[in-house]
This record gives structure tokens, C-alpha cells and sequence, in this order.
């Protein structure tokens, strides 16, 4: 906070006060999925940029009146947790609207499109975002070493030649 990096915040001074705030922080994705259908994104970002995605986003959906955008995650690396709750149903509209900026954003700004979850289905789409087709090529010959039959997590983690 003395860096300027945290605008306000809260640390725990006790064990019951730290599980309360991870109590909390556990319960934003239920309550979100109250609201309606729920767009989610792991990225991570640079921490003296970190919420600019979600401040972004905010700007980007302003004409909308079915969506609120919110993020929470790990301050220390930089792990954002953006989630856009739609009140009513899948809206492919709105996920046109996210997708591909939410991860351009990501990319631009020197994060990456993929934190703690991995790239897995829904982001094969954009790994060229943060991975150059040499390091792609040297990925699939690495799959292909130590997993010939495709038989481990299929589908996951590169896209088709």
C-alpha cells in the first residue's frame, strides 16, 4: 500500500480473520452465479496493472444494462480473476464483446492469458497471443514425446496444426 501499487485493502490480524476473508473471497463466484451466466477468465497481469482489465471491461460493457464485471485474485503474482455475470442466459452478444479483448488486453499489457487454470479448451484460440508458432511447434514435438497416444488431458493445451 506504502507503494501506491494497492489503493485500500485489508490484512487479517488473526487466523479467524483470515479465514473470514477467504470465506468471503470463496463465496464471490456463488454469488455471481446467482446473477445469471457467468463469463470467467484466469490471466495474470503486471500488479501495478492489474485491475485495468477490469476497468476496461467495465468501460467496454457501459452501454449494457444485463452485465456487471468484477475481479478479485492474488494480489502478490498478479493472478486476476475477472468474472462478467450476465443476468439471464448465455448471450453470445456479450461474449463477442469479451472475447478476444479481454485476452488482447491481457497480451498487450504484458500479462498472460493463462494463470493458474492453464490454457485448456476455451482458450486454444488465442496461445499465439503469448507463444510464438516456433514455441508452439516445440510444445506439440514435446506432447508428442511423452505422450504418443494422446491419451493425457486430449484436446487440452494445443490447438490443432
Amino acid at each position: 500500500m506504502q507503494e501506491g501499487c494497492v489503493v485500500d485493502g485489508t490484512i487479517s490480524q488473526s487466523g479467524a480473520e483470515a479465514q473470514a476473508l477467504w470465506r468471503l473471497r470463496e463465496e464471490i463466484p456463488m454469488a455471481m452465479a446467482r446473477l445469471g451466466h457467468n463469463y470467467k477468465y484466469d490471466v495474470s497481469l503486471p500488479v501495478p496493472r492489474m485491475y485495468e482489465l477490469v476497468e476496461a471491461v467495465r468501460k467496454r460493457l457501459a452501454h449494457r444494462t444485463d452485465a456487471v464485471a468484477i475481479g478479485y485474485g492474488h494480489v502478490g503474482d498478479g493472478n486476476l480473476h475477472l468474472n462478467v455475470a450476465r443476468l439471464g442466459v448465455f448471450c453470445p452478444e456479450l461474449k463477442a464483446l469479451l472475447e478476444p479483448f479481454v485476452y488482447e488486453f491481457t497480451s498487450q499489457t504484458g500479462g498472460s492469458i493463462s494463470a493458474e487454470h492453464g490454457i485448456g479448451q476455451q482458450k486454444l484460440g488465442y496461445l499465439h497471443l503469448k507463444k510464438s508458432p516456433e514455441c508452439i511447434a516445440v510444445m506439440r514435438q514435446l506432447k508428442r514425446l511423452f505422450d504418443p497416444h494422446l491419451i493425457l488431458n486430449p484436446y487440452k493445451v494445443l490447438p490443432d496444426p
